[in-house]
């Protein structure tokens, strides 16, 4: 966030975080192919790979969606950070960033041993829905949208996964416990486990504009009566916003393992990005004056 400039390629900040993982953390390793997306990319789920190799020209404006995390002793981390290139929020990026910050805060607040993880994916697609029913992208009762599914529509992804040894982790559909659910967005789930005290998850509630799952639902009388077809066609190209944090599963609650470090509120983005553009004003006229004084 500190060092990100529009006109930089995306594998330039993929570097800079490898580099910072190794350098100040010793982590050899990273535990996935990060994923680097600005702009549309943000809406493609495994951006990155040989395919799509991070190498976008990131634009001014450009929503950012990093999703990285590195290997320590084996094992992994899995954290996604969503920010804009220039450091400023706009209007429509605060929207769906505050509307995927309010799912992840609500899962966080429900989460605890004996809950569904099914139920608290169903949470966060309430919690985001609430959100985007107030900025007038989605219309309609809440419980009816529930019903068809519209969540999955701007979240095709599960809610998380176990993380462990893999950063994907074994467990998820063990016999003897739920199997696979079969609803929209449910049947992405990597586990539908009840939860365990000291179970280690992600939570990565995420919102994206993908073309083809929103023609599907224009064209799905039960889904299109829900959305705002200006707004939709509004977003169309904007990327998406995933929130990603490692918990663990406490006797009464959760612990969130990224300890609070990384800023979470638009408010708190912007300042900490500031401060990084502040530092390289700082620099320049300082390197400046080492060149003169070499020459």
């Amino acid at each position: 966030m500190r060092k990100i400039r529009p006109g930089m390629k995306e594998y330039q900040l993929e570097a800079i975080f490898q580099h910072h993982s190794y350098y100040h953390g010793g982590c050899r390793h990273q535990a996935y192919t990060n994923i680097c997306g600005s702009g549309c990319n943000a809406a493609v789920l495994h951006y990155g790979h040989a395919g799509a190799p991070n190498a976008r020209t990131v634009g001014d404006g450009d929503i950012c969606l990093f999703d990285m995390g590195a290997e320590y002793y084996c094992y992994t981390s899995d954290i996604t950070c969503s920010f804009p290139a220039n450091g400023k929020f706009t209007e429509d990026q605060k929207v769906i960033y505050n509307a995927v910050l309010n799912a992840s805060r609500a899962v966080m607040a429900a989460v605890r041993p004996g809950v569904s993880w099914v139920e608290m994916h169903r949470v966060a697609y309430r919690a985001m829905l609430e959100k985007l029913k107030e900025a007038n992208i989605v219309q309609g009762d809440i419980d009816e949208m529930m019903k068809v599914s519209l969540g999955a529509v701007f979240q095709p992804h599960g809610l998380g996964h176990l993380l462990g040894l893999d950063v994907h982790d074994v467990g998820g559909y063990l016999e003897g416990n739920p199997n696979r659910p079969q609803e929209a967005g449910l049947r992405s789930l990597r586990t539908a486990r009840i939860l365990e005290e000291n179970m280690v998850l992600t939570i990565e509630p995420g919102c994206y504009f993908i073309d083809h799952l929103l023609d599907q639902a224009l064209a799905n009388p039960e889904q299109a009566r829900f959305l705002v077809p200006e707004a939709i066609a509004r977003f169309r190209g904007f990327g998406g916003v995933r929130i990603e944090d490692d918990i663990v599963v406490t006797a009464n609650g959760m612990e969130d393992l990224t300890g609070g470090s990384i800023p979470r509120t638009v408010e708190a983005i912007e300042q900490h990005m500031a401060e990084g553009q502040r530092e390289e004003e700082m620099f320049i006229p300082q390197l400046h004056a080492q060149e003169k004084l070499g020459h």
